[in-house]
């Protein structure tokens, strides 16, 4: 079995912390630059493989008055934390379809701190993403196409994308479960589907994956039991929402001596737990974002409803129930 078993490790495993990518879709990016360098200390410590500091959004499109810089991600800022990151971790970024100047605003890696451009986009996108990854290959950097929402994509739709993908310079493609609506045996098929095109071209395969029914650890380490190698976290499952794999279950479950587990526990000691208890970020698991998940529906109905303090879970429950 390509997972292996509970004793030996994987040493093609790689770890992506995206806690201030994910995370900053909870706080509009305003991390502080004390807690940004305290998480990276945290992941060089702990031996975390890359790092993903935010996105390249287009500043034509989206106010830097209203956002953080780490929606922007300018490599000044990237310096100020990690200087010339000469460590063995390495530095991502996220680029939307259709968010991103990234002609002009992704410039050529030999000039950038950062290692990896990892392209979100939704199916029906393809080709624009795969202009973004061929720019970004072109310039130097290692890519990753994140294909959002896959689990409202026909399956159909998703071989043709897989061979769209296979035949680019793509060097690694996740399966993100947006909407935290995959259950484990879905994830299974989906990781073996995903790794037949993985071999079949020479690409990594990684998971993304939401909590909103609980599930995103679980399905995590199923898609590494069936070849996946990528594997997203966040500290204490900080991310939109229901949040994502939490970082310290991932660390505290992969038997590679390199990941040690004791400085996030430090990090989130020192810089998570007054986060949440000063309550200017929300999130994690609520029952509406189990309703959004198990109707397989974005969560920004739930995202809403929280925000409100409203506790009308069957009241809400047959609203999306319904709507459609």
């Amino acid at each position: 079995m390509i997972g292996g078993d509970m004793i030996t490790y994987r040493p093609d495993i790689q770890v992506l912390d995206a806690t201030i990518r994910d995370g900053g879709l909870v706080n509009d990016f305003y991390f502080t630059d004390e807690f940004v360098k305290a998480l990276y200390e945290a992941n060089l410590k702990a031996g975390v493989d890359y790092m993903e500091f935010g996105y390249k959004a287009s500043k034509e499109m989206f106010d830097v008055e209203k956002f953080g810089k780490w929606k922007f991600c300018d490599e000044e800022a990237i310096r100020s934390i990690v200087g010339e990151n000469n460590t063995e971790m390495k530095i991502s970024v996220m680029a939307d379809v259709g968010r991103c100047d990234y002609k002009t605003d992704i410039i050529d890696r030999v000039d950038s701190v950062i290692d990896m451009i990892r392209v979100a986009t939704y199916i029906n996108t393809m080709p624009a993403a795969i202009e973004m990854i061929e720019d970004a290959h072109a310039k130097g950097y290692e890519t990753t196409c994140n294909i959002m929402a896959i689990s409202k994509d026909q399956e159909s739709e998703i071989d043709i994308a897989l061979e769209m993908l296979g035949k680019s310079n793509v060097d690694g493609i996740y399966i993100v479960d947006s909407y935290g609506s995959l259950y484990p045996e879905q994830i299974q098929r989906l990781t073996q589907k995903y790794v037949a095109v993985g071999e079949k071209y020479g690409k990594k395969i990684g998971i993304h994956a939401h909590d909103n029914m609980k599930m995103a650890y679980a399905n995590t380490v199923e898609a590494m039991r069936h070849g996946a190698s990528m594997l997203d976290g966040t500290v204490s499952s900080m991310g939109r929402g229901a949040g994502n794999c939490a970082m310290e279950l991932l660390l505290g479950f992969l038997r590679n001596p390199k990941y040690n587990l004791y400085h996030i526990l430090k990090f989130i000691e020192r810089y998570m737990v007054p986060l949440k208890e000063k309550g200017d970020a929300v999130w994690g698991y609520d029952v509406p974002y189990m309703l959004t998940g198990m109707l397989n529906q974005h969560p920004r109905d739930a995202i809403d409803f929280i925000k409100q303090g409203k506790h009308e879970y069957a009241d809400m429950y047959s609203y999306l129930l319904y709507r459609e």
